[in-house]
């Protein structure tokens, strides 16, 4: 039977990635995602699980790669000067598909900032942070039940796509409690990676013939190799095009052939919106109060809050801009998704950001003035 229970967000993250069948993290205190770690460190041994609190945040997700590698579904958290440090090994685990999870609770920045005060300045680091063109899922909470219901959508998309995702949560989603019910264990849908099905002398982990090749875990008899740099089907080194090209073609393709898939956004009242809000994690919680109170102004505002941040959901924003006037983005930054907005929008529509910075929340009332600007 489902239960009601009363959960901060750090703890719903926590259960959802349980509920998944996450079975290791590694990673470093930092504020303001220590509960995550400070939860799991007692929960995944109860679940048969394995927590190790490592030196630092860059060790902390190369342990995490190699317990994907070992068959774990593995993650870690942090929040921004630890996610600047998981950069290169972010870029190691896409080059080399291996599935895991990186939530980053925003904070106050750059550098130390304000640790304990929200932000949302880490959008465009989530998809370019790592050197190199590479492919990459982020995705964003903006509630309680969203979080719990977003890490197992990640650790999902992990595994079916042999992709690392980022969780892009921030302070106030993290801390922040409200009721939730959560669903039984049979009810979550889980999703494992594929296996092989070929003797291990037919095994190719990186096979260009397929969409997403299955990963077979070390120590079952599968041997092949693992390597950051450009691979051939077989995982070793290669200076070959006709190798290069195609798995370049294939680890972009299977991301971007599945955005009806992997792109997930919520909107509400749009049906009749000629304003609409475009907004995300705890901003879209502003943006959507913001919405009542011009409704009642008799304001035609509707809500486009955006789960999947990274892919960019360009036809639902295409879409948007082509059926109203103006469009309006909050978010706790300098304007990093606005600019996105503004490139889809193509100057259909007026692009406006609401924004703060200074480690304070975006309150309703400053939206509703951009509204009737």
């Amino acid at each position: 039977m489902a239960k009601q229970r009363f959960l901060q967000g750090s703890e719903a993250c926590a259960e959802g990635a349980l509920a998944a069948g996450a079975r290791f993290y590694a990673g470093y205190p930092i504020t303001p995602s220590s509960e995550i770690a400070e939860i799991l460190s007692r929960r995944l041994p109860q679940a048969g699980g394995k927590f190790i609190q490592m030196e630092d945040e860059m060790s902390s997700l190369a342990a995490v790669i190699g317990a994907s590698l070992g068959g774990l579904k593995a993650m870690t958290a942090t929040s921004g000067p630890g996610f600047s440090l998981m950069q290169e090994n972010l870029g190691f685990a896409a080059a080399a598909e291996i599935p895991c999870v990186i939530v980053d609770v925003q904070r106050a920045g750059p550098s130390t900032g304000q640790p304990t005060s929200p932000a949302q300045g880490d959008v465009m680091q989530a998809r370019w942070g790592t050197h190199g063109d590479h492919p990459i899922i982020v995705l964003s909470p903006s509630s309680v039940r969203e979080f719990y219901e977003l890490t197992i959508r990640a650790f999902n998309l992990s595994e079916k796509y042999r992709s690392p995702v980022v969780l892009l949560a921030d302070e106030v989603v993290a801390h922040m409690r409200e009721k939730v019910t959560l669903p039984d264990p049979g009810e979550v849908e889980v999703i494992d990676r594929l296996e092989p099905t070929v003797p291990p002398e037919w095994y190719f982990p990186f096979d260009n013939a397929m969409d997403v090749p299955p990963l077979v875990s070390f120590g079952q008899g599968y041997r092949f190799h693992v390597t950051g740099l450009y691979h051939d089907r077989s995982g070793f080194p290669t200076m070959r095009q006709d190798e290069i090209n195609p798995w370049f073609e294939r680890v972009f393709a299977k991301i971007e052939h599945h955005l009806n898939d992997i792109v997930e956004v919520q909107e509400e009242m749009m049906e009749d919106a000629d304003i609409a809000l475009i907004s995300f994690g705890a901003s879209a919680r502003s943006a959507q109060s913001a919405m009542r109170l011009a409704r009642a102004k008799n304001l035609k505002v509707g809500l486009v809050k955006l789960k999947t941040l990274w892919p960019f959901p360009e036809e639902v924003v295409d879409r948007v801009s082509r059926k109203v006037g103006r469009i309006v983005v909050p978010e706790m930054n300098r304007g990093q998704i606005r600019l996105e907005v503004e490139r889809v929008a193509a100057g259909r529509a007026r692009v406006l950001g609401v924004n703060r910075y200074d480690g304070e929340m975006i309150a309703p009332a400053q939206i509703v003035n951009a509204i009737e600007e």
